[in-house]
């Protein structure tokens, strides 16, 4: 049995409303990030691999990297995170698709995406998360 977006026993409309509440989820976060400053409020959640072991993951810093982006400053978003760039264009094409599927039935085409190309971002994922750990200057300016 194929279990695609197209071949699940879900209707259409559910589908589309589904995806509706996950742009809807993406925009309320959006907003959520942009109006509190993560560096002064302490309710948003700690990273759990950088809390138990010290270490900072190659998401550290998004969030206080995304904020500032949100307000335009960009050299900060990129101290926070030097790989916000790319998650930016993961989430917004995330919230493309989500906003098409709701809109006219089918979002961006994914299928065509490379595996190749997904191999090289989690290998760049790794480097990053393991360069910005070196406790040695120039690796210290990847921390956030």
């Amino acid at each position: 049995m194929d279990l695609t977006l197209e071949n699940l026993p879900v209707s259409e409309s559910t589908t589309r409303l589904v995806a509706a509440g996950g742009a809807s989820a993406i925009l309320a976060g959006v907003g959520f990030v942009a109006y509190f400053d993560p560096t002064r409020v302490h309710f948003f959640p700690v990273c759990p691999i950088y809390a138990l072991t010290g270490f900072a993951c190659p998401g550290c810093g998004l969030t206080r990297g995304f904020h500032a982006l949100f307000h335009g400053d960009i050299p900060t978003a990129l101290h926070f995170n030097v790989l916000i760039p790319i998650w930016t264009l993961i989430f917004a094409g995330s919230l493309v698709s989500l906003l098409l599927y709701a809109v006219r039935g089918r979002g961006l085409s994914i299928n065509k995406l490379s595996p190749h190309l997904l191999w090289v971002f989690m290998i760049v994922l790794l480097t990053f998360g393991v360069l910005r750990n070196i406790p040695a200057y120039p690796f210290t300016l990847l921390f956030p």
